[in-house]
């Protein structure tokens, strides 16, 4: 009688037991099926992230940092004032510089002058040329009048001498004076030469004032871009040089994603096509994109030690190219992106 029982109470219980694998059966064939049909149907990958533009902050010159004005994570806009450095030292170059400059033109002026006062002497010269050419003429006539009267014996020996050593008196001077002119106008274009010498000296001092300043304005350290501070790499009264990071401002307002599909899955990734991005810190974001570009290489390309395949033994590794991808709506989810979040891109073929 018990056995009969149990065999009455198994033969209730053997229905329910297939309807209950027949459930699961059923269920885990509808999910298996969407799960083939979607690996058929998408081209998916989870190696991919968000990127914007991140820009260093680095100060032409060096020095020792006299003030900040923000801190870390602070939004700044472009032409902020970030950081300060001490400027004394330079502010007293420049003030020596200054000086140089106004002896400078002291000593222009000077060359003017010198160069003024030999134009005036040019003048007297040609003057006295013509003094002596004067005296020169008349000692000429006096002598060959002298050598006449000579000749008819209407004065003496030594009247005629005297007319003679006048007028070779007068010969020398005139080339004495002429003389005096070649000299006086070789040194005006020496002084005129050292006129343009001091006007240039002048010229590169006033450069070298001018770079100084443009480097006191170095001293100002401005935002180059708009968006949100990085980790500040600096503290005041620290020395740093120049080309040194300060810090990176991060753009907040540009992102996209990019995605190294494997090289049998970018058949179906054309410009313009829309995908599905799943970012992992934000799963029920629902984030559409647009394919923008691929890359003409591989990522194994732009690697430190690009492989070679022609050396050794060869083994066939499947390669990844970069996908960029846009945004839609990028400001609509400003709050969400952060650059390097992991994302999820599903694209259909």
């Amino acid at each position: 009688m018990e056995q009969a029982k149990e065999q009455v109470v198994q033969k209730k219980k053997s229905p329910v037991r297939l309807i209950i694998l027949a459930i699961v059966l059923g269920v885990g064939g509808y999910f298996g099926y969407k799960q083939v049909n979607f690996t058929l149907t998408h081209e998916t990958t989870d190696n991919a992230q968000i990127e914007t533009q991140i820009t260093p902050v680095l100060p032409r010159v060096s020095g020792y940092v006299k003030s900040l004005s923000v801190k870390d994570y602070d939004s700044i806009k472009a032409g902020e004032l970030i950081a300060e450095l001490d400027d004394a030292e330079l502010q007293s170059q420049l003030a020596e510089m200054v000086a140089d400059y106004n002896q400078a033109a002291v000593d222009i002026l000077n060359a003017k002058a010198s160069l003024n006062n030999a134009r005036v002497s040019l003048t007297v010269n040609h003057g006295n040329i013509d003094i002596s050419d004067e005296k020169r003429r008349k000692s000429l006539e006096d002598y060959n009048r002298d050598k006449s009267l000579y000749a008819a014996e209407a004065i003496t020996k030594k009247q005629l001498d005297d007319s003679k050593f006048n007028y070779e008196n007068a010969m020398k001077s005139f080339e004495n004076t002429k003389n005096d002119l070649t000299t006086a106008e070789s040194r005006i274009a020496v002084l005129e030469s050292a006129v343009k010498k001091t006007e240039a000296a002048m010229a590169v001092k006033q450069a070298k004032i001018d770079q100084q300043k443009l480097k006191l304005s170095y001293t100002k350290i401005y935002a180059p871009q708009s968006g949100k501070i990085g980790k500040k790499n600096v503290s005041e009264g620290q020395f740093v040089q120049a080309g040194t990071p300060l810090c990176s401002i991060v753009n907040d307002s540009t992102y996209w994603v990019v995605a190294n599909f494997k090289e049998n899955q970018i058949a179906a990734l054309v410009p313009g096509k829309e995908v599905d991005l799943r970012i992992d810190a934000f799963p029920d974001a629902k984030i559409i994109g647009t394919v923008a570009s691929l890359s003409e290489a591989t990522g194994a390309r732009f690697a430190l030690l690009p492989p070679d395949n022609s050396s050794g033994n060869f083994v066939k590794v499947t390669q990844r190219v970069p996908v960029k991808i846009w945004i839609k709506d990028a400001d609509k989810y400003k709050n969400l992106l952060r650059a390097g979040l992991s994302v999820y891109v599903v694209a259909n073929k």
